[in-house]
């Protein structure tokens, strides 16, 4: 994932509105959103990625090196899956009743039983394996490998690499269309790659003019539009053409954006300490509608798009977390704070 915790920039652009403290507060939607409960977790370490199963009712949280899973209707931790080395995200296949890890400090995926979370076999990748994405159209697994520059592809029921997609960019976090499409933010390059999960090749690049760092990525696929998250802004692009169409300004240092197709709401996660909430007008064109306080360096979150809820991990640091030399996180901070109205 986008610098792991660490600072970066990565948020939403969409056609150079310049809103105002005031402008952000405004509109039918200020308010709605509240932080409605916390779920407290044991230990300390930075986190990655957070994964929502609906289906499962389970919540994965990325933890360095090990994955924590909660239940999210009653907020319990109902499990953990250790031995992780360097975890940045996970992906779930319920159609085959396994998932799959990105253990960036192993360069290798862990498949593991959903019923169970045993681990039960490791695949070796490219370096620094980081976002992963399950395809179930193909029933293929899409890995980022960070350090690399490439995109492993893992056959989800062989659970064999079957492909190395060359990118030449430290690729970010992805999204994936109904139409065969895999998009994926490339750092460096500051674009949008476009890979045909059947041919498991590159088609296209989009340069998106006004963006720096990409990393976080989510999709609407009723009105075909992409939002990545840029240096202090959020790119609207259509996932047709990459045409930019809009880019919004939101908080610096985002590695989260998540997209609820049921609302039409867009979820921003700077590391600001302000969680932004982001919709269309009735022109389409979209503004942060209501921004909640939350802890500096909170940049993930996971989005349940069944009931609507949003899971930002948070917690306490022994400084700035957007500095370096990293700060630790202060032993029993850490917590999940779930989002919703």
């Amino acid at each position: 994932m986008h610098r792991f915790l660490r600072n970066s920039a990565l948020i939403f652009s969409v056609a150079a509105i310049a809103l105002t403290p005031s402008a952000l507060r405004a509109g039918d939607d200020s308010g709605k959103f509240k932080i409605v409960t916390k779920i407290p977790l044991e230990g300390s370490g930075r986190w990655d990625y957070v994964t929502v199963d609906p289906e499962a009712h389970r919540v994965y949280v990325a933890r360095a090196t090990h994955v924590t899973v909660l239940d999210s209707e009653s907020g319990a931790v109902v499990g953990d899956i250790p031995d992780t080395p360097g975890v940045h995200g996970v992906a779930v296949a319920p159609d085959l009743g396994i998932g799959f890890i990105s253990q960036g400090g192993a360069a290798k995926v862990a498949v593991f039983d959903l019923k169970t979370l045993k681990v039960e076999s490791q695949i070796a990748t490219g370096e620094n394996p980081d976002s992963i994405l399950y395809h179930p159209a193909t029933h293929q697994v899409f890995v980022q490998n960070g350090k690399s520059k490439s995109t492993s592809v893992i056959d989800a029921k062989t659970k064999k690499v079957v492909a190395t997609i060359p990118l030449d960019s430290k690729p970010e976090f992805f999204a994936y269309d109904e139409k065969g499409n895999v998009f994926i933010n490339l750092e460096d390059k500051h674009a949008i790659a476009v890979i045909d999960a059947s041919s498991k090749k590159l088609k296209s690049t989009w340069v998106m003019e006004g963006c720096e760092g990409p990393s976080g990525l989510a999709i609407d696929n009723k009105t075909h539009t992409l939002f990545s998250s840029c240096d202090g802004k959020l790119m609207v692009v259509d996932s047709n053409s990459g045409k930019v169409r809009q880019s919004v300004a939101i908080g610096d240092d985002c590695d989260g954006v998540t997209f609820d197709p049921g609302t039409g709401y867009v979820f921003a996660s700077p590391s600001t300490g302000k969680f932004q909430i982001i919709h269309a007008d009735k022109s389409g064109k979209y503004s942060v509608v209501q921004e909640i306080d939350t802890p500096v360096g909170s940049k993930t979150h996971g989005l349940d798009a069944a009931t609507h809820k949003v899971y930002l991990p948070s917690a306490k640091f022994t400084g700035d977390p957007s500095k370096r030399p990293r700060p630790s996180v202060v032993e029993g901070s850490i917590q999940v704070l779930v989002i919703g109205e």
